[in-house]
């Protein structure tokens, strides 16, 4: 399996801000914030804040999903 394939195989991870709740959501991205879907967290820029709350994305922790 290509390098590509892996990463199109593997599931989309979500990260939640830790000040408001907001959702960033790997498989969704950010169209509006220039950001495609299918783009890993670690691809964010270091620089991007949270749309709702201008948190930095150090206050973002990996979201845990139930189920």
């Amino acid at each position: 399996m290509t390098a590509s394939l892996a990463k199109q195989a593997a599931p989309s991870r979500r990260w939640e801000c830790v000040v408001c709740g907001f959702v960033y959501d790997e498989a969704e991205g950010l169209p509006a914030d220039g950001i495609p879907p299918g783009t890993a967290w670690e691809d964010v820029p270091e620089d991007w804040i949270c749309p709702d709350c201008a948190a930095p994305k150090s206050d973002f922790e990996m979201a845990l999903i139930s189920g």
